[in-house]
This record gives structure tokens, C-alpha cells and sequence, in this order.
């Protein structure tokens, strides 16, 4: 590596080696006392300096993130949104013999016969609700995984927005 020096002086000599340059001429000098011989043939031309700077930290200036969020969203966190739950209570307490529900998630993620009777019959509270608020530490990524699995479209497309674009304004 070398370093650039400006003579600013020409008529002082210290070494009857050293050739006295007009003003202004660049003289490029070794930065370290090393022999070239235990320079590594592997070196880059132009070595990175690290300043110490995190590279993955968001931007100051922006609304951009160039790190990923620290966790994924979980279920409780989607229950904050009142909007999204209204419509995931639309079209998941649906009793239709057809479409998968509530009930079908309910029972893939463990809960017994009787729990789902028993929030079947509950009519001051949404049986999706109960069954989000039962199961709120697990990740929203689980539940789309169910909705690929139930083939329930509709709803995995309401999870996906929400995650892409309404999760990321939390940090923001």
C-alpha cells in the first residue's frame, strides 16, 4: 500500500538519494517498514479498510430496512390489527360444509373435540378468535402454512399483505 505525499518544499535535500521534484509532484513512499518478499501474493490490489460501521443496520434517512425483522411475526401480533381480524373472522367462522374453517385449524394444531364444541356454542365470542388467541405464540408463517394445507386462498393472501406490508410499518 502506498501513500501520497506533496512535496511542498523543492529546495530542501535530506539524502543525496532522494531527487529533488518540482512543486506539487506526487512521491509515493511505502506505508510500513515490510519486506516484499512477505507480501502475500493473494492481497488484493486495493485492500477494504473496515471502519467498524454494521453493514445489516437499517437506514438513518429512509424508510427502508436493509435487515430482516428480528423475529417473525406471531399471531399475537397479527391480533393487534382489528381490521385484519374482522375479516379473518368473516371468512374463517363460516359454516359451510365445503369450506374448511376455524374447526379444521382448531384440530390440525391439536385442539380436542370437546374445545371445539365448546367454542362452537360460545356466542358472545368468535370461535376464530378464541382458537387465534389459544394458539397466539405460534407464527403467522404457520398459519399460511395451514392455509396452503386447507387450500384456503382467500385467507393466505390476506396473511401475505398483511406480513409484507403492514408488519414492516411496526418498525418504521
Amino acid at each position: 500500500m502506498c501513500v501520497l505525499i506533496y512535496s511542498m518544499r523543492t529546495s530542501v535535500v535530506a539524502d543525496q538519494n532522494v531527487k529533488i521534484r518540482p512543486r506539487g509532484h506526487i512521491i509515493r513512499g511505502p506505508v510500513e517498514d515490510t519486506d516484499p518478499s512477505s507480501i502475500s501474493s493473494e492481497m488484493s490490489k486495493y485492500p477494504v479498510q473496515d471502519t467498524g460501521t454494521p453493514k445489516d443496520s437499517p437506514c438513518e434517512k429512509c424508510s427502508c430496512s436493509s435487515l430482516p425483522s428480528t423475529s417473525p411475526p406471531l399471531i399475537s401480533d397479527l391480533m393487534n390489527d382489528e381490521d385484519l381480524l374482522y375479516k379473518l373472522q368473516l371468512k374463517l367462522d363460516t359454516h359451510h360444509p365445503t369450506v374448511k374453517n376455524w374447526r379444521n385449524f382448531a384440530s390440525k394444531w391439536g385442539m380436542s373435540y370437546d374445545e371445539l364444541c365448546f367454542l362452537e356454542h360460545r356466542p358472545q365470542q368468535s370461535p376464530t378468535l378464541e382458537f387465534l388467541l389459544r394458539n397466539s405464540e405460534k407464527t403467522v408463517e404457520q398459519l399460511i402454512d395451514l392455509c396452503k394445507l386447507y387450500k384456503r386462498i382467500d385467507v393466505l393472501k390476506m396473511l401475505q399483505l398483511w406480513v409484507e406490508n403492514d408488519w414492516p410499518k411496526r418498525w418504521h
